[in-house]
């Protein structure tokens, strides 16, 4: 079961699921993303930081977006994550594909950088 937050911070859009992202939940996420997207932000950040737990499903879903980011320009951060989080990510290959940084003040560069 997953909760999702979203706030807006200079311009930025930062997702910030609480709680397990399962093959059930991965949607919730799926959907999120979009609607950043579909508003029209090219800043995304991701605060893992509530989160326990990440399915392989819920993965498949950052990765889905990795094209559709290029095309449209729109850049997504991730950060905070814990260290089993951290280790689900590197032990795909996930850390070569996605960006990711190990807190919010450093999300915030990475975004932002042209």
């Amino acid at each position: 079961m997953v909760h999702i937050k979203r706030l807006q911070e200079d311009g930025i859009d930062i997702i910030a699921p609480v709680g397990e992202i399962d093959a059930s939940s991965s949607i919730e996420l799926d959907l999120t993303i979009a609607k950043s997207v579909g508003e029209g932000f090219a800043k995304i950040l991701v605060d893992c930081g509530a989160l326990e737990y990440i399915s392989s499903a819920g993965l498949g879903v950052f990765m889905s977006y990795i094209d559709e980011f290029k095309d449209k320009n729109v850049k997504m951060v991730l950060f905070g994550m814990s260290e089993k989080v951290a280790n689900t990510f590197e032990i795909l290959g996930l850390y070569d594909l996605l960006t990711i940084a190990p807190d919010k003040a450093e999300a915030k560069k990475k975004v932002n950088e042209v």
